[in-house]
């Protein structure tokens, strides 16, 4: 895997991005076949093995410190952080909006915050350094039929 092909931009900066989620990883499948096409929606499935020595951030919550993580990364690009691994919520289609509000300063920090109050969320774990991506073990795959969008 190639960290510099990797989309700019994201959440949590340029990285490879997994959940843990299955109907997530399908939704995300889904969604890049509508957008580039492909042969089929495909989940590859893999195994994060041991991560004690690296630099890890999780997030518990949609709070401050996610919020502003979020904002640093889509504003400058890049990575706009010093972590192998970053862990925490993903913005859908609920919070996405009013996370794009606070980007674009339309609101501030405490609106932004009172609206994701009662948000749940899905997870994501994006991996931002070869230190981290060796760590992943491929374990298979997963297809899914393609005819309801062809």
């Amino acid at each position: 895997m190639d960290l510099e092909k990797s989309k700019n931009k994201r959440d949590f900066g340029k990285g490879f991005y997994t959940t843990t989620l299955e109907l997530q990883s399908k939704s995300w499948a889904e969604n890049m076949f509508i957008r580039y096409g492909g042969d089929g929606i495909y989940v590859m499935k893999f195994k994060l093995k041991d991560i004690s020595n690296l630099n890890v951030k999780e997030f518990k919550g949609l709070d401050e410190d996610w919020l502003n993580m979020i904002k640093n990364n889509r504003l400058s690009g890049g990575i706009q952080h010093d972590y192998d691994v970053v862990i925490g919520p993903v913005p859908d289609d609920n919070t996405m909006r009013t996370v794009a509000l606070y980007v674009e300063g339309i609101y501030d920090e405490y609106m932004a915050l009172k609206q994701l109050k009662f948000s749940k969320s899905n997870n994501q774990v994006s991996l931002h350094t070869s230190k981290a991506l060796i760590r992943l073990e491929f374990i298979g795959r997963d297809e899914y039929d393609k005819q309801i969008f062809i």
